[in-house]
């Protein structure tokens, strides 16, 4: 089983109450090969909310206490983000997921690109806090950037 934010499957569960739909995951999902997950709303988060960014480094040093997840108006966030990757670990262990697809640059998803944590739209090399502790479990975690590659493996 596959593992998909719910936002690339055209849920409006993103921050501002959007979605980035992806008609490769919608096709997935189509073929029962793929089920939805938002680490976000899982972690008590609701719909639209502010925009969040990791401060002090990325998803791993999240989960080593080194770094925090904040709002944009500087409200600490950064257990509700640590709650939502426990909670979609635990359902990706329970459908025994072999592969997590999640939307890239997001403070829990992203899989190689974050924003910076300055709010000013720049993105930096680095793991959403949800993609460490996946990844940290053996998990495989790929965005929707390197979805074509994964599908054409699938095949």
């Amino acid at each position: 089983m596959i593992l998909v934010s719910s936002c690339l499957a055209g849920f409006k569960v993103r921050y501002n109450g959007t979605d980035s739909l992806d008609d490769r995951i919608l096709n997935l999902l189509s073929e029962n090969k793929a089920i939805t997950v938002c680490p976000e709303l899982l972690g008590g988060f609701s719909t639209p909310r502010e925009p969040a960014e990791i401060v002090g480094g990325d998803g791993e040093d999240v989960l080593d206490g080194k770094a925090i997840v904040i709002e944009k108006s500087g409200k600490d966030v950064t257990e509700l983000y640590i709650n939502g990757a426990y909670l979609t670990l635990k359902k990706a262990q329970e459908l025994s997921a072999t592969t997590i697809i999640l939307k890239e640059y997001s403070p829990s998803c992203g899989s190689s690109l974050i924003y910076n944590g300055e709010f000013k739209g720049i993105k930096v090399t680095g793991i959403g806090v949800t993609t460490a502790l996946l990844k940290r479990n053996g998990l495989k975690v790929i965005s929707e950037e390197n979805l074509s590659d994964f599908l054409y493996e699938l095949q």
